[in-house]
């Protein structure tokens, strides 16, 4: 499947919400192409460049991004809400005449046929605390804290970690593992119950 990428200083995780404002004239063609089409496109942190300019370098795992809510408080300048759905891996890509980075992406499904282990019930526990005092309206998705992965995912959003380590956590193949990782970050700042 071929998608615009989009490469930023930050990590998207699926069912994560992500604000952007869009200004550049590529990304504002991608999000009136989305937004006409109702297509998603892909978020992968940088390798290598910045944000703004040539095209930078994206990491080889992304997440597919879809536009929940948008505005134009001013002509040429989008805000919008993105939602990630699913991780990818980013094949091939090209760069576009207008400098927009085209990419060819598989879908990478977590591989998880389980529950969340009993084990990780201090890590429900440490989330469910956060959620109270946020407010659950603050979640960028339906709770399913019955889900090792949206639990990780969640937990990680509100972890002081530096987007190599969020990275990483992405690319994490295993919910089960990644769940694990991630009580053991919370263990290593003092956060577990």
């Amino acid at each position: 499947m071929e998608m615009p990428i989009f490469p930023l200083g930050t990590v998207l995780f699926p069912g994560g919400v992500l604000p952007l404002k869009i200004f550049e004239q590529r990304y504002l063609d991608m999000t009136k192409a989305c937004l006409r089409d109702g297509t998603p496109f892909g978020i992968c942190l940088i390798r290598e460049g910045r944000e703004v300019g040539t095209p930078a370098v994206p990491s080889s795992i992304g997440c597919i991004a879809r536009i929940r809510e948008w505005d134009m408080p001013q002509l040429g300048i989008f805000l919008l809400i993105t939602e990630g759905t699913e991780r990818f891996r980013l094949g091939g890509s090209r760069v576009d005449r207008s400098g927009l980075l085209i990419g060819d992406v598989e879908p990478l499904p977590l591989e998880a046929d389980a529950p969340l282990p009993p084990e990780f019930d201090p890590c429900v526990s440490m989330l469910k605390v956060i959620v109270e005092k946020i407010g659950e309206d603050k979640l960028p998705s339906t709770a399913c804290y019955h889900d090792p992965a949206w639990v990780a995912y969640r937990l990680a959003e509100f972890l002081p970690l530096e987007s190599p380590a969020r990275q990483r956590l992405l690319e994490m193949d295993n919910a089960d593992l990644l769940v694990g990782v991630v009580a053991k970050l919370l263990r290593q700042q003092g956060l577990a119950l």
